[in-house]
């Protein structure tokens, strides 16, 4: 037990909540998500030696899972077929990604094709690391890749929620966890590790939040939970969400700085050009209202964009089908473009979370 929090682990935790209290008191937005964020980025910048949290981090994604699955209600069920077209556009802007990010990584960026593959496509960080790792890509590049468009996603997102479509960052996360009944929480907390732990069984990829979400919105739909988790708990979340993306940056060096940094600041820009295009295909359609087609096409994380559906009040159902309908695609393609990437490579992928 005392053997897992070394030193490295506690001077993270430090930092993470020095930088939420930093935060909180200068009255920034999302204090619990950007403070960690920020503070541990600077720290790994710095040269500071920084852990991460596994099993804690990955528990704490668990919460996200639960709140997702909570708000996939019988009112919500109805609503999915109307959002079959839009859902059908989230292959072909897959598709596109790979046409244009592929040889963007190969041609101008100088990675081999596996690195680019798994590099390009805006899938889950962890479940793209493990894959191009099995894949023979390279792990170190993939991962600051990868920490570099959920980065600059969960930076920027926050800015054009509040400048362009006039939301709000302060919408409530959940009720005060003295006001949910004991009943609720035991539903809730059997559903994140029950989930969590049987989906890790069964190989689902993104098991931490996909197998709460399953199981939750089960229970939601037959009417035993109705209600999120409480704030403390979404929280928490933000708090652990903020501090990995941090820490991914330990270590960096002034090569991988200038060449795998930059390279990922270049392919955000060319992932917003073709989020925004999507997104306004949606919106000049009739399919969603602009605030909810831009949370549904931005190429963050899964945990990252749950957290900002919920801060701005956004529709959680409309948004995260389409975040799970890209995730799929990109995870059922990852093997067949590993096999064709690679001959021989059998492109296996375990879904676990780092």
């Amino acid at each position: 037990m005392f053997a897992f929090f070394t030193p490295a682990r506690l001077r993270t935790a430090l930092l993470a909540a020095l930088g939420a209290a930093a935060f909180r008191l200068l009255g920034l937005p999302l204090p619990f998500l950007f403070g960690p964020m920020c503070a541990c980025l600077i720290a790994a910048l710095a040269g500071v030696r920084l852990q991460g949290f596994g099993q804690i981090a990955a528990g704490a994604r668990t919460i996200l899972g639960v709140a997702v699955g909570a708000s996939i209600t019988p009112e919500v069920a109805h609503q999915i077929p109307q959002m079959a077209l839009s859902v059908s556009l989230v292959p072909v802007y897959v598709a596109i990604i790979a046409l244009i990010g592929v040889p963007f990584f190969t041609r101008i960026c100088g990675f081999d094709r596996v690195t680019a593959y798994y590099g390009a496509m805006p899938g889950g960080l962890q479940d793209m690391v493990i894959f191009g790792q099995e894949a023979g890509g390279d792990v170190r590049a993939l991962s600051l890749l990868h920490a570099t468009r959920v980065l600059i996603i969960v930076t920027v997102a926050p800015l054009l929620i509040t400048g362009v479509f006039g939301a709000s960052l302060d919408n409530p996360i959940g009720a005060p966890a003295r006001e949910v009944p004991l009943q609720q929480l035991a539903l809730m907390a059997a559903a994140a590790l029950i989930g969590w732990k049987g989906g890790e069984k069964i190989g689902l990829f993104g098991a931490s939040i996909l197998g709460p979400m399953i199981l939750t919105a089960a229970l939601s739909l037959a009417g035993l939970i109705h209600m999120r988790p409480p704030a403390e708990a979404v929280l928490t979340a933000q708090f652990f969400i903020g501090m990995v993306i941090g820490v991914y940056y330990v270590g960096i060096t002034f090569r991988e700085l200038r060449q795998v940094v930059l390279s990922g600041v270049a392919f955000v820009l060319i992932l917003a050009a073709l989020a925004t295009a999507m997104a306004e295909i949606v919106v000049l359609a009739g399919l969603a209202p602009p605030l909810e087609a831009f949370l549904a096409f931005a190429p963050g994380g899964q945990a990252e964009m749950t957290v900002l559906s919920i801060v701005a009040g956004a529709d959680l159902g409309f948004v995260i089908v389409h975040h799970l309908t890209r995730i799929i695609v990109v995870i059922l393609g990852a093997p067949i473009a590993a096999r064709r990437l690679v001959p021989g490579n059998k492109g296996r992928g375990t879904g676990r979370d780092l």
